[in-house]
């Protein structure tokens, strides 16, 4: 009865005021009498005339804006996924994107469609947009450098960092006095130009190189460390004297330049010795998630803004702003994550990009359209290679490092990246650099931070040593090697009770290693000690619990599944474990095992199809990370589908084929270790006797008596399955098993496939 009255409002009350609008509007027709009101023509049709309204839409400058920003974030993330995939930093395959959508290419084969997507009086938008990514950006790196390090460990690192900008920027002026004549615009004096050469050979990329140090596992070393600390003394440096070069510039002669020096002093003074300690006592009073409200935020964006506005009017440009802001913030990692958080996302996926193609538009490659031209852009290479490069690695022998030490921080020196694409933005709207040596410096960026990771492999290769990828604890032939890889603390728990499992009665012939693999891209520098203590902590706890020995191994990556693969194999590892990318019974990445046929054709897959390493639509009970991992691992493979494992007491192992025996060796070691019970289901029927099969299960009984319950040719059914601690299966089996009986599939316990 109450749904009915609800229902008769509803409809008296919405058709009464609809039927007063339409009468108001009706009346209404006659208040236009005498006025100048133009209709659409009766020749256009109402199609003719929803076209017409549509295509003014899409010119509108937001439609176009979103139109832009959308492509221009699709063919960043796409380039930037290949170039990580060949083992470049994301970064080039961001500014390639940007150059793809310039004049270079985009518009030199559809020139209509690149106007219409990219005319010249929508640039305005797209600049100021990047110009606010930049600024986040820059708030970012600041906030990335550890200033302690610097107290710390400055000795060596200042005086390497330094002889790696004064070199380079020696060079740089000498190479403008050759080409200052035929290549600098006409009304740029020759000290401008000069400078900013300079500036821009002897810039060094900090995120970039924090990443790589990263990935390839040196950030704990020593080497590490000094690279580290070279770049952010670098970084300091570099920025201060492009705020120097831009006062100089801007002022038109030094000494006038020396007023905006001079206030720029002053504003950094102001920054270190008023705000800083200000924003520290807000950082301590409000360094959690709960206690950060949004005027407290709000506080501190406010000292981002109005820094990068101070600067900006000082005339040393906005950015430096951004990261001196970024360097005051209070310096405890918990609060900074919290902020980055808040800002990256949106700076680097969304605005940077804007960035990148901004200066792809801006990057004409056909303007180098003669062999002199690309000899001319050669030895800028040349001399920027020489000068950052050998001039790190020389700085760096001379200090007292090794020669191997020395070339990888020359070659970690020479990585520019975006940075140098912001130096080269800045003078080109200075006006100081002209459309030809804009384009030149950017391939050179190019060139440079793309070297960095085949040289460090060059030299690697040149001085062989020890891999830092496997502990030393698992290097003896004689143990039984077992490496986890786990995402989460709960997985990793799990993981680590399974490997006890299988090694608890013999700890001293036995090693586990527990490994986190971070993506690169999200890691920062600053927190990477804190973010693996973190991660560590509950494993390092159970494994006490436990009782038992783990050794602990963090790294940053560009590529999970092959990381994985490739410490497995350097290691010698015996069996690896991983637990399942998401649950049995959650989402649609395991779709098949409840029983939908949706799938998901990510990236990865199409390359695998490209590269013939399974098909397309090859169906697979797993999610996509697992597919993976199983495609790439050449090592004895455990995968783990846990459901609260905390005993193996009772073991189901189905034996499927001839080809399942192997899991007999995996079964021994939990009934030995376990004092567990099997029951083994051989589901070979029709076949003839599988002797492997029946001499380790002699073998077994023999040792083990009263322990081994065997079923020939019994199902498997939902009663049995509940009654035991873990499934073991080999994969083959595995798919079997839920191709052909689901019904039983939320009854199981924890499963541990292996693929031998």
């Amino acid at each position: 009865m109450r749904n009915l009255k609800n229902t008769l409002f509803y409809f008296i009350v919405t058709g009464g005021f609809i039927a007063i609008m339409y009468w108001i509007v009706g009346q209404g027709k006659a208040l236009e009498v005498g006025r100048s009101i133009i209709l659409p023509s009766s020749k256009d049709t109402q199609w003719m005339q929803f076209l017409s309204s549509l295509f003014h839409n899409f010119k509108h400058p937001m439609a176009l804006l979103m139109a832009q920003i959308i492509t221009i974030v699709l063919v960043a993330r796409c380039f930037g996924w290949i170039f990580r995939k060949i083992g470049q930093p994301t970064v080039i395959g961001e500014i390639i994107a940007g150059i793809v959508l310039g004049p270079s290419l985009f518009g030199l084969y559809f020139p209509d469609l690149k106007t219409a997507l990219f005319p010249v009086e929508s640039l305005g938008n797209l600049q100021i947009l990047s110009q606010v990514g930049l600024i986040l950006f820059m708030f970012v790196i600041g906030m990335e450098l550890d200033l302690k390090v610097l107290k710390n460990k400055a000795n060596d690192a200042v005086v390497i960092s330094h002889a790696s900008i004064v070199i380079p920027f020696a060079m740089g002026i000498g190479l403008s006095y050759f080409i200052y004549h035929q290549f600098a615009p006409e009304n740029v004096e020759f000290l401008s130009f000069s400078l900013f050469m300079g500036i821009a050979m002897s810039i060094t990329a900090f995120p970039v190189l924090a990443r790589i140090v990263q990935e390839r596992g040196i950030h704990k070393t020593r080497l590490g460390t000094i690279v580290i600390t070279c770049a952010a003394a670098d970084d300091i440096t570099a920025w201060c004297l492009l705020a120097a070069v831009i006062a100089i510039v801007k002022a038109g002669s030094f000494v006038s330049s020396l007023y905006i020096i001079g206030l720029a002093i002053f504003y950094v003074a102001f920054m270190l010795l008023m705000v800083k300690p200000f924003l520290k006592r807000l950082g301590d009073l409000f360094a959690n998630r709960e206690t950060l409200s949004k005027p407290v935020v709000a506080i501190f964006f406010l000292t981002l803004l109005v820094s990068a506005y101070m600067t900006e009017v000082i005339g040393i440009h906005a950015l430096f702003g951004a990261f001196m802001a970024g360097a005051i913030m209070p310096d405890q990692t918990r609060f900074r994550s919290l902020f980055i958080e808040k800002v990256e996302d949106v700076a680097v996926i969304i605005l940077l990009p804007l960035f990148f193609v901004f200066t792809g538009l801006r990057t004409e490659i056909g303007l180098i359209n003669d062999p002199y031209l690309w000899k001319v852009t050669g030895f800028i290479i040349l001399v920027a290679v020489a000068g950052k490069f050998l001039g790190s690695a020389l700085a760096a022998k001379f200090v007292g490092q090794t020669w191997r030490d020395s070339l990888t921080i020359g070659a970690l020196m020479n990585t520019r990246g975006l940075m140098e694409l912001v130096v080269l933005n800045i003078g080109y709207e200075l006006g100081v650099l002209s459309p030809k040596i804009f384009t030149m410096m950017v391939i050179m960026a190019l060139v440079t931070t793309f070297m960095t990771g085949p040289a460090l492999d060059l030299i690697g290769f040149i001085f062989k040593s020890k891999s830092p990828s496997a502990p030393d604890a698992t290097k003896d032939e004689h143990i039984f090697k077992i490496l986890l890889s786990f995402g989460n603390n709960e997985k990793g728990k799990s993981l680590l009770r399974l490997a006890h499992s299988l090694t608890r009665k013999h700890p001293k012939e036995s090693s586990v290693t527990a490994m986190h693999l971070v993506q690169s891209d999200d890691m920062h520098a600053y927190n990477l000690e804190e973010y693996e203590k973190d991660t560590f902590a509950p494993l390092l706890a159970t494994s006490q619990e436990l009782n038992m020995q783990m050794h602990p191994l963090f790294k940053a990556t560009g590529d999970i599944e092959t990381d994985i693969a490739d410490t497995a194999m350097q290691g010698e590892f015996d069996l690896v474990l991983v637990g399942l990318g998401k649950s049995l019974f959650e989402g649609t990445l395991l779709g098949k095992v409840l029983g939908f046929t949706t799938r998901i054709i990510n990236p990865d897959r199409l390359l695998d199809k490209f590269t013939g390493k399974e098909g397309l639509f090859e169906n697979s009970p797993f999610d996509d990370r697992t597919r993976l991992i199983i495609s790439k691992t050449k090592t004895p493979l455990g995968i783990l589908i846990d459901k609260e494992l905390q005993q193996v007491m009772r073991i189901c192992v189905p034996i499927y084929s001839q080809g399942d025996t192997f899991l007999m060796d995996y079964a021994q070691r939990f009934i030995e270790n376990n004092d567990a019970n099997l029951a083994l289901f051989d589901l070979v029927s029709g076949q003839k006797s599988n002797f492997t099969l029946d001499n380790a299960l002699k073998s077994l009984e023999s040792r083990y008596p009263g322990r081994i319950q065997k079923q020939a040719g019994a199902a498997l059914s939902a009663d049995v399955l509940a009654q035991n601690d873990l499934l073991l299966v080999s994969l083959e089996s595995w798919k079997r098993m839920i191709d052909a009986q689901k019904e039983w599939l939320p009854s199981i316990p924890s499963v541990l496939i292996i693929k031998p």
